[in-house]
């Protein structure tokens, strides 16, 4: 390109302030961009020359004044064939062709090459937040989306929409995120509003999802099959009449029947979640007895309202969010266990908090926690909780060996209740809604009593008396067999103290491993020790080397150091002053070393010497 010869008037300050003439000027080169950025620049230079500072802002006032002079409309309407309404557009060129405008220089700026449009506008009844509802049109077919506000507001973020095939780059992002969000502004009356929710279960004033009416479902894609399954199909005696036979011969099938319903109480009842845990061997049909549980709200098929624990905890977590009082359907806790996982503590507290973690947002700040008041539903060959587990997380879990098979025709019953379901659900809730959920509180505050005066624990009682007032209302509502469960039942399928004391667990493993060892701790009728030297037993106590003892709770999950001070203030051990071990001279070592001193007293013939060669009891 050669040199410009281009030479701009010697204006002066007056010209600059008291007339157009610099501005028709420059606006003269509005067709070459590159001419014009340079004429402006140098136009600038000129004034500040002549003691004029704000010359852009003057150049942008002339733009102005030039756009409006060429009457541009802002009686535009959106025309696109097929479209689901009639809006206004403003500065907008709206049509099958795409979205245009005019920017200031008269210069036309493509911002879609398709139709798009806001056509609803979704308000969140949980969080106030808006989404809109964006209709698009690719080749002859409209298509549908749901975008949060604060997609749409960011350049960056609407480059989402072309995951769904919106024509969007970072070329007119930001052009479409504005075309997007003025529309809705000039059409907010004509643009219509809809309630939705992100979940499912109780939503405060507004009742339960999903049967609140005029509903919208707004929540993540990755869960709208679930949300979608949570319907009523087929027939409800069909339901009922296969679920009467079962009642009336399996114990288990009535607490998976009972578990499900007492999910919706536990939010009501002010309770926390708690898990239903039912193991055993295959045929006795733990996965049929999760389907009768699951179709009392939903389409029991395998994949669309159950899942498996074959899922990162994050995702676990995120579907109890999701489902919120309904109850959490896993399937097949031996899949966990296949992968090398041990013991499943971990799974139990986080779903039992019933709180999310608190996690960034890629904008910055916090997301929104999720939360969640229902019953976790589970199944497996083995139990959940194991000898190490926590206290807490036994505390937690109601637990039940499925001895018989859950329904004599199992085929029979899956293929009737994957037919027919949801209607139970829709029953009881619309009961609770019509003042049940009082009677409700009632009857779980008083087998609570009757609970608590065993020896339960508060949790184990809060659990069990949620299961038990579910029961007792579906028996007399639904089934009307009078086939209740009982207290007894409850008490025969739930811990004691002693079980969920993790300490008098500890206590009980301390015993248990001086009997399996006895040759660690007795030396032979010549005073020498067969293999590792673990400590001495006396009349009425054994002693245990410190570094043994350490290591062998270390290594079940029990924790020494909280071990010992429980057993110090329970009287369980002989120590030195200010101490939770004795000194003992132990054979093999030539001065006294730490050993925690265990009184055996309680426990008569914990341990038998065994005198012959082998190194292990015989059991």
């Amino acid at each position: 390109m050669g040199k410009n010869e281009i030479k701009i008037p010697d204006y002066t300050a007056e010209d600059f302030t008291n007339s157009s003439m610099p501005y028709e000027f420059l606006y003269k080169f509005k067709d070459n961009k590159f001419m014009l950025s340079q004429m402006r620049e140098q136009m600038k230079q000129k004034a500040a020359a002549v003691g004029i500072r704000g010359f852009m802002g003057l150049w942008n006032a002339y733009l102005e004044t030039v756009q409006a002079a060429k009457g541009v409309s802002f009686d535009n309407a959106t025309n696109f064939e097929g479209q689901e309404l009639e809006l206004m557009s403003g500065k907008y060129i709206a049509d099958d062709y795409g979205i245009v405008y005019e920017d200031k220089f008269g210069c036309e700026v493509d911002v879609c090459k398709h139709p798009i449009m806001p056509i609803q506008r979704l308000v969140n009844i949980d969080s106030g937040e808006e989404r809109l509802r964006i209709a698009y049109k690719k080749g002859r077919f409209w298509r549908t989306l749901i975008a949060e506000k604060t997609m749409l507001a960011s350049s960056s973020g609407i480059l989402q929409l072309a995951a769904n095939g919106v024509f969007v780059n970072s070329e007119n992002a930001k052009g479409l995120s504005t075309y997007l969000l003025e529309i809705e502004q000039l059409n907010y009356e004509q643009i219509p509003e809809q309630k939705s929710v992100g979940r499912l279960g109780w939503v405060g004033e507004h009742g339960f999802s999903p049967y609140v009416e005029n509903l919208e479902f707004d929540g993540e894609q990755s869960f709208r099959h679930i949300f979608n399954s949570v319907k009523q199909e087929g027939s409800y005696n069909e339901w009922k009449e296969i679920m009467l036979k079962m009642r009336a011969t399996s114990l288990t099938g009535r607490i998976f029947l009972a578990a499900s319903f007492a999910s919706v109480l536990v939010g009501p009842c002010g309770l926390l979640p708690f898990f239903v845990h039912a193991w055993g061997g295959t045929e006795v049909g733990k996965t049929v007895g999760l389907m009768i549980a699951a179709s009392v709200w939903a389409s029991p098929k395998m994949g669309e309202y159950i899942t498996t624990f074959n899922s990162t905890s994050v995702a676990q977590e995120l579907q109890a969010g999701f489902l919120n009082s309904l109850p959490v359907c896993l399937d097949e806790l031996q899949i966990q266990s296949s992968q090398g996982i041990k013991d499943f503590d971990k799974i139990i507290y986080q779903l039992t908090e019933g709180v999310g973690k608190a996690r960034g947002a890629k904008t910055g700040g916090l997301q929104r926690n999720q939360t969640w008041k229902n019953c976790i539903i589970t199944n497996g060959e083995h139990p959940i909780s194991n000898s190490n587990s926590g206290g807490g997380a036994i505390n937690r879990i109601i637990e039940f060996e499925c001895e018989e098979k859950v329904y004599t025709d199992l085929p029979g019953m899956c293929d009737v209740i994957t037919k027919n379901y949801g209607f139970a659900g829709r029953e009881f809730i619309e009961f609770l809604q019509d003042g049940g959920v009082g009677l409700a509180q009632r009857n779980q505050r008083d087998y609570f009593k009757q609970l608590i005066n065993s020896d339960s624990t508060d949790k184990q009682a809060g659990s069990a008396s949620a299961i038990l007032a579910a029961d007792r209302i579906a028996t007399d509502l639904i089934f009307k067999d009078g086939k209740y469960l009982t207290v007894n039942d409850m008490k025969k399928i739930m811990v004691n103290r002693k079980d969920v004391d993790v300490n008098e667990r500890a206590y009980q493993f301390i015993f248990e491993l001086v009997g399996r060892n006895p040759k660690k701790f007795n030396p032979d009728d010549f005073g020498e020790y067969a293999g590792e030297v673990w400590g001495v037993t006396e009349t009425d106590c054994v002693y245990i080397i410190k570094s043994v003892f350490d290591r062998e709770l270390k290594n079940e999950g029990f924790n020494s150091a909280a071990f010992l001070s429980w057993a110090k203030r329970n009287g369980k051990i002989a120590y030195d002053d200010q101490r939770t071990t004795k000194r003992k001279q132990i054979k093999g070592f030539n001065k006294r070393i730490p050993c925690v001193c265990i009184y055996t007293a309680e426990i008569e013939n914990a341990f038998t010497v065994i005198n012959d060669d082998s190194e292990e009891v015989p059991f």
